[in-house]
C-alpha cells in the first residue's frame, strides 16, 4: 500500500506542477499580448516544468552495453541484461522524484539510489568496458538527488569509487570515467539548484506582487473611509448649524457655509494624496477640526495635551483615531461633552477620546476591548501595525471611550496644555 500511495503522491505532485505551468504560460501570454499592444518590454518565457523526461536521453550512454549483450560479447548475457533492465528502471524512478522536493528526500529514494551504486559497481567490475559509463550515469541521478551540505562528500566519494574500480578494470581510462562522474555529478546538482531557485524566486516575486496590491488596496479602502466619514459627517453638522442659525443670525450661518466650502476643498485635497499615497496626517490639525466639528454639532470639546513630542507617525497614527472617534461622538453619541487627553504613560504615547453620550449606534456597539464598525477595526489595523493597540466601549463615568496607545519613540519632554474650546449655543 506504501508503493500505491507514493505513485499517487507523484501524479499529485505532477498534476500540481502542471496546473502551475499552465498558470505561468497563461500569465505570460497575457504580459506579452499587452506588452506587444502598449509598445513595452516583454516579460521572460517561464519555460516548461522541470520533470524527469529532460534527464532520461542520457539514458543513451548505456546503448554500448545493451549492444555488447546483443553481439554476445559479455558472459552471462542474461545476467548483464537484468542488470542493466534493473538500473534503468531505478534511475527513472529516482530521477522522476527528484523534481518533487518530498519525494526526493523520501528514504525510498535514498534506498534506490545505493541499489543503484550497488548494481553500477557490480556490472563494472564484472563486464569493463563500456560498462563504466554507468559511473557518469549514477553521478547524473545523484547530483539530481542530493542537495545541500551531502552533495561534494558524496560526490567525491563516488568519483572515488568510480576510479577504483575503473581501475582495476581499465587502467588509465579510469581518468576519464572518474572524472566523467564527478563532472555529471556536480553540473547536475548545480543546474538543478539553480534552475529550483530561479523558479522559487519568480512565485516570491508575484507573491510579493499579489501582495503589495492588496495593501495597497487595502490602504486606500481605509483611507477613502476614515477621510470620506468624517468629511460628510463634518459637512452634514455643519449645514444643520448653517440652516438652524440663519433665520437669527444670518453672519454665523454665512460663517458655517464657508466652513462648509473650506471642509469640501480640503476633502478634495486629503482624497487626492490618498490616492497618490502622499498623505501626512497631523495631529494638531486633527485636534482642530475635531474642535469645529464637536462645536458646531453642539459638543463641548475638551483637550488636554501632555507628554513628549511625538514622531510624524506617531502623529499620523493618532491623528486618524482622533478624526474616527470624532465623527463617531458626532453622529451616534448624543453627547453634549467630549474630552480629548493625549498623555505619556511610562514607554507609551496614550490617546483617550470619551463622551457622555448615550447614543448606540453600530460603529461604538461592541464589548470593551474589542472594535466596532469598519472604520475602528482599520485603525486597529493601523495601530498593530506600528505596535500598538486600540480599546473602544463603555466609559466608566458613562458615555463612551476610545483608548489608543502607542510606544513612545522620543524622550524629550514638551510643556503640558490645555485647550477647552467654546460651546455653541
Amino acid at each position: 500500500m506504501s508503493w500505491m500511495r507514493g505513485i499517487s503522491c507523484r501524479i499529485r505532485a505532477g498534476r500540481a506542477a502542471r496546473i502551475r505551468w499552465r498558470a505561468d504560460m497563461e500569465r505570460y501570454k497575457a504580459a506579452r499580448k499587452e506588452a506587444r499592444r502598449t509598445g513595452g518590454k516583454e516579460p521572460e518565457d517561464p519555460g516548461p516544468p522541470p520533470t524527469g523526461f529532460s534527464l532520461l536521453p542520457w539514458l543513451l550512454m548505456g546503448m554500448g552495453s545493451f549492444s555488447n549483450l546483443l553481439q554476445g560479447k559479455g558472459a552471462n548475457p542474461w545476467l548483464g541484461g537484468l542488470g542493466l533492465f534493473a538500473f534503468n528502471s531505478l534511475y527513472i524512478y529516482v530521477v522522476f522524484r527528484a523534481f518533487v522536493k518530498e519525494a526526493r528526500e523520501a528514504r525510498p529514494t535514498r534506498v534506490a539510489l545505493v541499489l543503484m551504486g550497488l548494481i553500477t559497481c557490480g556490472l563494472a567490475l564484472g563486464y569493463g568496458g563500456s560498462w563504466l559509463y554507468f559511473f557518469p550515469l549514477l553521478g547524473l541521478a545523484t547530483g539530481a538527488v542530493l542537495r545541500g551540505r551531502w552533495l561534494g562528500r558524496t560526490g567525491l566519494a563516488l568519483t572515488v569509487l568510480a576510479a577504483a574500480v575503473s581501475t582495476y578494470r581499465a587502467g588509465w581510462d579510469a581518468i576519464n570515467v572518474a572524472y566523467g562522474t564527478f563532472l555529471s555529478t556536480m553540473v547536475t546538482a548545480a543546474i538543478l539548484s539553480l534552475s529550483e531557485a530561479v523558479r522559487e524566486l519568480r512565485d516570491a516575486r508575484e507573491e510579493l506582487a499579489r501582495r503589495a496590491v492588496e495593501k495597497e488596496r487595502m490602504r486606500f479602502s481605509r483611507d477613502l473611509h476614515d477621510l470620506l466619514g468624517h468629511t460628510l459627517s463634518v459637512i452634514v453638522v455643519k449645514s444643520e448649524a448653517a440652516r438652524r442659525l440663519a433665520p437669527r443670525d444670518l453672519d454665523a450661518a454665512l460663517a458655517q457655509v464657508t466652513d462648509i466650502e473650506a471642509v469640501g476643498r480640503q476633502a478634495l485635497t486629503e482624497i487626492r494624496e490618498a490616492v497618490t499615497g502622499y498623505r501626512e496626517g497631523s495631529l494638531a490639525t486633527e485636534l482642530d477640526r475635531a474642535r469645529s466639528a464637536l462645536s458646531a454639532a453642539r459638543v463641548e470639546p475638551v483637550v488636554r495635551l501632555s507628554g513628549a513630542p511625538l514622531t510624524p507617525q506617531s502623529e499620523a497614527l493618532l491623528g486618524w483615531v482622533v478624526r474616527e472617534a470624532v465623527t463617531n461622538v458626532v453622529r451616534h453619541s448624543d453627547a453634549d461633552r467630549c474630552e480629548i487627553t493625549v498623555d505619556g504613560v511610562l514607554d507609551r504615547i496614550r490617546l483617550t477620546v470619551t463622551d457622555n453620550g448615550t447614543g448606540t449606534g453600530t460603529p461604538r456597539t461592541g464589548p470593551a476591548d474589542g472594535v466596532g464598525g469598519t472604520g475602528l477595526k482599520g485603525l486597529t489595523e493601523r495601530l498593530a501595525t506600528a505596535g500598538g493597540s486600540l480599546r473602544t466601549g463603555p466609559s466608566p463615568r458613562g458615555g463612551f471611550s476610545v483608548t489608543a496607545e502607542l510606544p513612545v519613540e522620543s524622550a524629550d519632554l514638551a510643556p503640558s496644555a490645555v485647550s477647552t474650546g467654546p460651546r455653541e449655543p
